[in-house]
């Protein structure tokens, strides 16, 4: 359902972009007015609305089927794809911007409006809704490709497919309302400089987000360019490029409207909230996407939990010798919701004081791509793999010993390895997790 929502909200955005809003109302008119009959008029255009909906889901399939259920899901943390997908969102973002536009060969819709104007029936309607996906393509491009990429790394097999659903649905939306209702093109608002403005405020949100996937690929393999700080600082200039942007004191022409200034103001508050993340403030809102607390160079704040290993067998050794139980903590550099945790979790001053105090934290990226420096020969559900990695290594640990393969996953142990009661997985409700903390210390006294 999220994914089908997120594709929605896309087609959406993209219906308001000038290659397609005007479209509509000619569209709309021209099935009305070449039938005498306006129920059939009515037919034509609910046929054209699911015609674009079959060409965004069969895109939405060949996506899945070029590579694959397990090859998307490794897409999250793939140096080379990541990189791959910060240029595509970064190309996208600046055409949005202006700075050139991307277009489908002309000859192509010439081909097919020709073929549509030649066809009759079912043929001819769906001809004519495969020449509004090229024609509007220099606006749709970037928002399905920033929709793909986004549903891609979710691992879902089916992601690409209800993204491009909900995409299609908003997209084709309008066409049958206004057939239905047709006095509704009157009232509708009229192609103009609002449209500019809602392709630069879609440029710096690709910008922003072709970011988060260089951080991935930055995280992965340990090349330590973008940290927290440089991320920010990024997301900063960027929030306050729109702000003044939409204030009109980048660009002077006509006095902004109430929605431009709205924007604006709310553009400019976004950057002021995250300034205090480049002094260690957790940022929650913005945690999800930003590099781990553990990369900031400078923090004056001092309820931040750092693991004591990313090691198993190390992290248990040194809780041994402590005389701690181990929080063993799953998690990847691609996991969105390991972020939200770490930042909305664990900088509660009393879960950190617990951590930090009470347990051994050891910390396991499952998507480490450090070699192994032997690689090690498993046999998993009858069938003998190599692990290569050392996330590979951790993968396979928290799927054979604990029978769980998603992240973020907490899991509380004795100095025997043992767990010390349920695992715990994504919720951030402190409460919730303060209570599985001291429930595992409880149980690790009456066990001594």
């Amino acid at each position: 359902i999220y994914i089908i929502i997120m594709g929605f909200i896309g087609g959406l955005l993209a219906l308001f972009t000038p290659c397609v809003w005007p479209i509509i109302p000619m569209t709309v008119s021209f099935f009305l007015k070449r039938n005498s009959n306006k129920r059939k008029g009515i037919k034509d255009a609910m046929i054209y609305g699911a015609s674009i909906v079959v060409i965004y889901v069969t895109l939405g399939m060949l996506v899945t089927l070029l590579f694959g259920a397990s090859a998307l899901n490794a897409l999250s943390t793939n140096a080379i794809f990541n990189i791959f997908f910060f240029l595509l969102l970064m190309v996208f973002g600046l055409s949005f911007l202006g700075f050139f536009e991307i277009t489908l060969p002309s000859g192509w819709s010439t081909k097919i409006d020709n073929k549509a104007e030649k066809s009759s029936g079912l043929m001819s309607i769906f001809l004519m809704a495969f020449t509004l996906a090229l024609v509007s393509f220099s606006c749709t491009g970037p928002i399905i490709g920033f929709l793909l990429v986004e549903v891609s790394t979710m691992g879902s097999y089916l992601g690409p497919a209800l993204g491009m659903l909900g995409f299609a649905l908003a997209l084709a939306l309008p066409f049958t309302l206004f057939a239905l209702f047709p006095t509704w093109l009157n009232s509708a608002p009229k192609s103009g400089g609002w449209m500019t403005d809602l392709k630069v405020f879609l440029g710096v949100i690709e910008i922003a987000f072709a970011f988060k996937f260089l951080s991935v690929a930055d995280l992965a393999y340990g090349w330590g360019m973008l940290d927290r700080e440089i991320f920010l600082i990024i997301w900063i200039l960027l929030a306050l490029f729109l702000g003044l942007y939409m204030l009109g004191i980048v660009k002077r022409d006509k006095k902004p409207g109430i929605i431009k200034i709205l924007t604006g103001i709310a553009s400019l508050a976004v950057a002021a909230y995250m300034v205090p993340g480049l002094w260690g403030a957790p940022c929650k809102a913005v945690s999800a996407f930003a590099p781990p607390m553990y990369t900031q160079t400078w923090n004056i704040y001092d309820n931040e939990v750092h693991a004591k290993y990313n090691h198993y067998e190390k992290g248990m050794e040194f809780a041994q010798l402590r005389g701690k139980p181990v929080l063993l903590d799953f998690t990847g550099y691609g996991c969105v919701n390991c972020r939200k945790m770490e930042a909305a979790v664990w900088t509660d001053p009393q879960v950190s004081k617990i951590i930090n105090n009470h347990y051994v934290l050891v910390t396991l990226f499952v998507d480490d791509k450090t070699p192994l420096e032997n690689p090690i020969k498993v046999v998993e559900n009858g069938t003998e793999r190599t692990l290569k990695t050392v996330g590979d290594k951790w993968s396979y640990l928290q799927r054979v010993k604990f029978g769980a393969n998603a992240q973020p996953f907490y899991v509380l142990l004795d100095n025997n390895g043992n767990p010390l009661g349920e695992p715990y997985s994504f919720d951030q409700n402190i409460d919730n997790y303060i209570q599985f903390l001291t429930k595992g210390l409880e149980k690790y006294k009456n066990r001594q």
